[in-house]
């Protein structure tokens, strides 16, 4: 079952969101539940006190990913 929300933003968020979404050839809806997924990916391993880091693709940099 599909259920529908509105969802407030601010015009700098609604920017990011369409340009997102033309960058990544996606719905607003599509790209908003593909950065659901990750989020809850992402919350999911640090509640189990794990770590997440980023990393440039010619591994010179490495950073943790920090969510409040």
């Amino acid at each position: 079952m599909k259920r529908t929300m509105t969802l407030n933003l601010t015009d700098a968020e609604m920017d990011a969101l369409e340009a997102l979404c033309e960058e990544k050839g996606l719905s607003k809806t599509a790209l908003v539940r593909q950065a659901l997924r990750l989020y809850k990916s992402v919350d999911e391993r640090l509640g189990r006190g794990d770590k997440v880091f980023i990393e440039s693709a010619d591994k010179s940099e490495k950073a943790e990913l920090m969510v409040l």
